[in-house]
C-alpha cells in the first residue's frame, strides 16, 4: 500500500542559512516555496526520484527546540484505500484533504507518537510542475 517515503519534513531556525546550504553547498535549490502572503515560511527541495525535503522555519512550530524533523511523509497511490485498511486496524487516521501543494493528505502516527503524513499526488501536485512556484498557505 506505501510506494516508498515521499519526504521528511524538517525544521530550520535560519531558513536562509539553511536555503543556502542546500542550495549552494549541496546543489540542490529549492523546487517551491511556502508562503504566507508575502511571507516566507518554508521551501521544498527536489531529490529526484520522487524523493524531497520539506524544509519549514523553526518558529512555524510548537515542538520543543531539540526536535527539528517534524513528520515523515510516505507515499501511496490509493489513499483512500490506506486509510480504509488503516482504520480496520483500529488506528486512527485523519480524513483525506487537499493540500495548498496539490496533494491528497491524511495523518496518523505510529505507536511512538512519530507523525506520519500520507500523500497521494495529482496532476496538479507542485511536486511535479516548474521549479520556482509558490505555495500560498493559509494555516
Amino acid at each position: 500500500m506505501i510506494k516508498q517515503v515521499a519526504h521528511t519534513c524538517i525544521f530550520a531556525r535560519d531558513l536562509d542559512a539553511v536555503e543556502a546550504f542546500y542550495r549552494d553547498v549541496l546543489g540542490v535549490p529549492p523546487k517551491f516555496v511556502f508562503q504566507r502572503g508575502d511571507d516566507k515560511i518554508g521551501f521544498y527541495l527536489d531529490f529526484g526520484g520522487r524523493t524531497f525535503v520539506e524544509v519549514f522555519r523553526k518558529g512555524e512550530s510548537r515542538f520543543a527546540e531539540t526536535d527539528q524533523i517534524n513528520h515523515i511523509c510516505l507515499e501511496t497511490e490509493d489513499l483512500d484505500a490506506l486509510i480504509a485498511h488503516v482504520r480496520s486496524k483500529g488506528v486512527t487516521i485523519t480524513d483525506k484533504k487537499l493540500g495548498a501543494d496539490g496533494t491528497w493528505q491524511a495523518w496518523t502516527a505510529d505507536p511512538s507518537g512519530v507523525k506520519l503524513e500520507i500523500f497521494q499526488y495529482t496532476p496538479d501536485s507542485m511536486q511535479f510542475g516548474p521549479d520556482g512556484a509558490v505555495c500560498q498557505v493559509d494555516w
